[in-house]
Formats: C-alpha cells, structure tokens, sequence
C-alpha cells in the first residue's frame, strides 16, 4: 500500500535526520522533495500545493530552525498534516436507529463493486451483524452469479433475480425481504456506470430514492490515480456519498488518490481493498495509514491482525513488546509463527517500523515461506544467550551460525541488519509516541 510514496518520504525525512540543526534552506528543499513525490504518487496538485503551503507554514510556527530535535519536530508536522489531509479519525459506520441499515455500493465498471460487497458482508458478519446483500447489477448478468456465489463463499442470503424486473424493483423488493428475514443489514450491489452515462445515473438516483440508505460507498479503483477526484465529485452530486472504499491496494499503485480524495471532495475513505481474500479489507484509520507514509510503521494493525489470528489468547505481552522496541530473536521466532496465521508475510513486515523502507521492494516481493524456513534455520542455529542478546554476535559467530543452519554469512549479515532496523524503527516511534503524548497533555493543561 503506497509503497513507493512510503520509500520516497523515509528517505527525504531520513535525509533531515541526518543533518542536525536545520536550515530554512534545508526545510524548504526537503518540501521541494516532498511535492515531487506527492506528485509522482498521483496526489492531486491543489491538494499536495495546499499541503506543503500548511506544513512550511508550522515549521515556520514551530521555530524549528537551529533546533537540535528540529527534525524530530518536521517530523511530527509531517505526520500531523498527513492525518488532517485523510480525516483525522476512523468515520463510524451508521447503522441508524432502524433496521435494516442500507449501503448502497456504487461506482465505475470494474472498479471491484461486487467483490467489495461480498467483503463488506464478511466483515460486518465478525462484527455480529446479519447482513444481506442484493444484487442490482442486472446489467451484468454475470455479476449476478458471482454475487451469488460470493454470498455463498461468506454465508450471506443474496436476493436476485433473472426476469428481467427492474433494478429499483430488486432493490425495493430485497429491502421488504430483508425486513421480513430480521437481517439488519442490507448491501446493496449496482451496475458499474460512467459519469456521462445518464440513464444508468438516473437510476442509482432511483435506487437511492428507494431505499434512503445510512450509508453509499463509492467503490474506487486506486489504479485510477487523479481521475478519482473527479469521479468522486460526479457520484456525490448523484447521491450522498459518505464513504470512499479503494480496491487493488495490493497491486503495483501509486495510490496518491486516497491522500486526495477527502481534501478535493470532502467524501472521507473508509475501507481498503487489500487482496482479493473475502478477508482482505482493511478499515481507514487515517493517523495509522498517516505513519505507515512516513516510515512510521503500523504497530496497532499488526496487533489488531494477531488478535483476530489468535481469538482467546494472551496478546498482552506482543502489545507491550512492539510499543517499547523490546525486539530479540526469541521474540522473532515466535513472532514468526503468529505471522504465518495473520496472513502474507511480505504485507506483515512492511507495517513494522522502519523494515518496509529497509529492504529492497524487490526483495519484499520474493519473500515466501521458503524464506521465513531459513530464517527461522538461522535463529535455531543461535545459543539461547545469542538470541536473547543479538548485540554480541560478531564475526566468528555469524559464521558459526550460517554453517548451522546451512545458509551463508552475508544472509546471515542480513538477517542482523533487518532485526537493528527494526528495533531502532520501534524505539524511535516509542519515543515519538511519548513526545507526542507529552505535548497533548500540556496543550491541555494550557
């Protein structure tokens, strides 16, 4: 997930780090850097213009110039201008007073509309809800059938019908039977449509009209950089949009749409599509996705993703551990088996701190099971006072422990090198964590 713009911005703010005292020169070619990079991920140029104007403007305000935790501050303006831009916090899902609860799905052919409702309804079953999903895309025939079989596959009641009743009717229909069925929940899947294609807007008008949902999501390919602003404006002058949902975020995407979307349309994002998985979607957390931009890593999604693996066990000590930085190869190996049931390994360690930015993104793509294999080799290979104290393994040790574990000493090296970037990453966020949570509380007692 924005990936490229992730590696962009760690390496300009590590680039202020480096220097110490700063400059105004220094600050005012880091946000040179800054814009270029915001540009190339398809954020759109009156945001990203509006965005380095407010971040100079505190740094200015902050007199970071000739400070020695200057960068330290640059920093926090980054990520605060970061989390205003997507909307300061989570929006809650409106389930209303009434059930059933409508959301209606709209957006572009193609841009995963379909799939999304089917994920909607999985997470809104962990949630305790009894969803329903309708399927008015009888544009689509095929979209039918495939909705069918996704409510099978996530075990929601899908309501549809082949013929050749209106997609108004299906949709007022679907809502009596959802009544009728106790289900507090109704999603509603439309046909894909363009801006300009005005018989098919008028209709999702209709079908809004119809069912006055709590919530309309417009479902966005994030593929679709800039243009997004501009379809987001056209759907939410068609009907009250409330939400932003981005698919393909797993994909090869600059993705600068989603730091767009909000600040050019005022429609907040809410979900992620992370994976073709009816599993994979992910909630909008805005300071979360604020820190994984800069570097910061995502300690609270890994957390959330190891409590949903291991339902009923102790994750207390994970919690605690990730927050202080308190990293060894003991906690790594076990760390290891609680990834491999918290999904993808490769989208796990780019949300710890600083280790998304350390490895190669090539390297992070041929990560596999293979590789977590002779890693694990490695750490076994360790005396229990090695992995309990990786800072005194020198030279002849690392050579001990490659030749047991059947590896060579540069991965070995390599290994060493990941497990300190990771533990500076954490500590520096503890740090930050503090400093942040300090100034709060002076601010209040101001």
């Amino acid at each position: 997930m924005l990936d490229s713009l992730t590696r962009r911005l760690s390496g300009i703010l590590a680039n202020i780090r480096n220097k110490g005292r700063l400059t105004e020169e220094d600050v005012n070619e880091m946000l040179r850097e800054v814009r270029v990079a915001l540009l190339e991920a398809d954020v759109n140029f009156k945001v990203a213009k509006e965005f380095i104007g407010k971040v100079r403007e505190k740094a200015v305000g902050e007199e970071v110039f000739g400070s020695l935790t200057a960068d330290q501050t640059i920093v926090k303006i980054v990520r605060d201008e970061l989390v205003d831009m997507l909307g300061t916090e989570a929006a809650r899902f409106n389930f209303g007073s009434q059930p059933p609860a409508v959301v209606l799905m709209c957006g572009l052919q193609g841009s995963g509309k379909t799939t999304t409702s089917a994920k909607l309804a999985k997470m809104l079953i962990k949630q305790g809800k009894k969803p329903m999903l309708a399927a008015c895309d009888i544009q689509r025939p095929a979209a039918i059938k495939q909705l069918q079989v996704l409510g099978e596959q996530v075990g929601v009641p899908v309501y549809a019908k082949t013929d050749g009743t209106s997609a108004v009717q299906i949709a007022r229909e679907a809502l009596d039977r959802c009544r009728h069925m106790m289900n507090d929940v109704l999603i509603v899947d439309t046909a894909g449509r363009l801006q300009v294609d005005e018989a098919l807007m008028a209709e999702l008008r209709q079908i809004y009209d119809v069912t006055k949902p709590n919530e309309v999501f417009l479902v966005l390919d994030s593929t679709t950089g800039q243009e997004a602003v501009n379809v987001a404006n056209s759907f939410h002058e068609q009907v009250n949009v409330t939400g932003a949902i981005f698919t393909k975020m797993d994909g090869d995407t600059r993705g600068g749409a989603i730091l767009s979307v909000r600040s050019a349309t005022g429609v907040p994002v809410r979900y992620l599509g992370v994976g073709e998985q009816v599993e994979a979607l992910d909630t909008f957390v805005p300071a979360r996705v604020a820190e994984r931009i800069i570097g910061m890593g995502d300690i609270m999604g890994i957390i959330e993703k190891a409590e949903m693996a291991f339902a009923g066990e102790d994750t207390n000590d994970l919690e605690n551990r990730l927050k202080n930085g308190q990293l060894d190869f003991n906690f790594m190996l076990e760390s290891f088996r609680m990834m491999k049931k918290m999904g993808p390994l490769k989208n796990i360690m780019k949300m710890i701190p600083g280790m998304g930015a350390a490895i190669p993104e090539e390297a992070l793509d041929q990560i596999n099971d293979k590789d977590t294999n002779r890693i694990e080799a490695m750490i076994l290979s360790m005396t229990p006072k090695e992995r309990s104290n990786p800072d005194i393994i020198n030279g002849s040790r690392r050579k001990r422990i490659a030749a047991g574990s059947g590896t060579s000493v540069e991965e070995v090296n390599h290994l060493i090198k990941q497990f300190h970037e990771s533990r500076r990453g954490m500590k520096q966020l503890g740090q930050m964590q503090q400093r942040m949570a300090k100034r709060g509380g002076l601010r209040r007692r101001k």
